[in-house]
């Protein structure tokens, strides 16, 4: 009789293991075999929205099967089963779609109009009123050294646009980890929450190209995907001998439905090399800044899917400059048009994570959307020995 229980319970154990299993897969380019960073993956079963990390690696725990949605602005889109996933991880190879980025559009508006009415658009298009269930993740260097990190998950309840725009946000699970110099200001760490989904929803980080004198500093040109023929690209780079930081801009959009895809802005090198260098005390001398935002059209949804913000400078203090970097992630996680019920004291009122007391109900990392890559675990696990 021992011998039948212990053998039903061995066939209900692999049954329920094969029923939920841990996939791991790896995107690179089929062409030069390097990781794919920023490509969405949907689970179309659950509608979990996952990213790649700089390794290419996405990790997400599945019951069943479903077929798995692969996207990335740079490449051709991909749809597989999820069966066809080892237990180890899988490569999938994506094909470049930015090759075919050969043919100049030519139009009869400038533009820095047509980003303005894009903008317009895009802004209208944002499904409101939505629930944003989102991932945040941020690392802070200090002299070269990681001394920072918090993550947590987090509500974002959306009821207005543009001008009356209003967000709630309900922080669920949230960890801070590291020891701040007495020196570095608490604004320096992490995203103002209280502000930041204002500022994607109303696309504010573009303000800077929709100025008059903008025609002036910047270069506009726009692009055709030929194996997309609904995206453009449009490229906004500082012109020959203009001054001052100035992004370069990329901004794919989807020409039919005049809607923003993503945004990406990087200070390039060159630029940064042509700044004069700054010695008062208390001034920054940055040496990198890149962003970059991703929003999803789902047929009927359109909602922001994740952000990157990178910003390092060196700070001049009285007697020695203090080395900053600042690297922050943003992941959706799972969307909904509908609203959730809350009290307003459950309202989070701060501006970041970092004086919020650590809630770990269970290891929400793990299922964040955003899979660490090798070097963050590492990071991770020192500051949290060392706390």
């Amino acid at each position: 009789m021992k011998k039948f229980i212990v053998l039903l319970f061995l066939v209900f154990y692999s049954k329920t293991s094969s029923q939920s299993a841990e996939k791991s897969i790896v995107l690179k380019d089929i062409d030069s075999n390097l990781p794919i960073e920023d490509a969405t993956v949907l689970i179309i079963k659950t509608k979990q929205i996952l990213l790649s990390n700089s390794e290419g690696t996405v990790s997400f725990v599945l019951k069943g099967a479903s077929n798995i949605q692969i996207s990335h602005s740079s490449y051709l889109g991909v749809i597989l089963r999820s069966t066809t996933i080892k237990e180890n991880s899988t490569v999938i190879y994506l094909k470049s779609s930015v090759h075919d980025l050969d043919e100049i559009i030519l139009t009869k508006k400038h533009p820095q109009k047509i980003l303005k009415s894009l903008v317009e658009n895009s802004i209208k298009k944002l499904t409101v009123p939505a629930r944003l269930k989102v991932y945040s993740r941020e690392f802070f260097k200090l002299n070269g050294v990681c001394t920072y990190y918090n993550d947590g998950l987090l509500n974002f309840q959306i009821d207005n646009r543009s001008k009356n725009f209003n967000s709630d946000i309900l922080v669920e699970q949230n960890r801070c980890y590291g020891l701040i110099d007495n020196d570095i200001s608490n604004e320096l760490l992490g995203y103002n929450l209280n502000d930041i989904m204002e500022n994607y929803y109303n696309f504010k980080y573009l303000n800077p190209l929709l100025e008059p004198d903008a025609k002036k500093e910047y270069e506009f040109l726009i692009k055709a995907y030929s194996a997309n023929e609904n995206y453009y690209l449009m490229t906004v780079n500082p012109i020959d001998g203009a001054k001052g930081l100035l992004d370069d801009f990329n901004i794919i959009y989807d020409n039919e439905k005049k809607i923003i895809i993503e945004v990406s802005s990087d200070v390039s090198a060159s630029t940064i090399a042509g700044l004069k260098e700054k010695t008062t005390l208390g001034s920054k001398n940055i040496y990198k800044s890149l962003f970059k935002t991703i929003y999803r059209f789902d047929d009927t949804n359109y909602y922001l899917v994740s952000s990157r913000e990178e910003i390092g400078f060196e700070r001049i203090d009285n007697k020695k400059s203090t080395d900053i970097e600042v690297k922050n992630y943003f992941v959706t996680t799972g969307f909904s048009d509908q609203n959730f019920s809350f009290n307003e004291n459950e309202v989070f009122k701060d501006k970041t994570l970092f004086n919020k007391k650590n809630v770990i109900l269970s290891p929400y990392w793990n299922v964040s959307g955003l899979t660490f890559t090798d070097e963050e675990q590492e990071i991770i696990n020192k500051i949290e020995m060392n706390h």
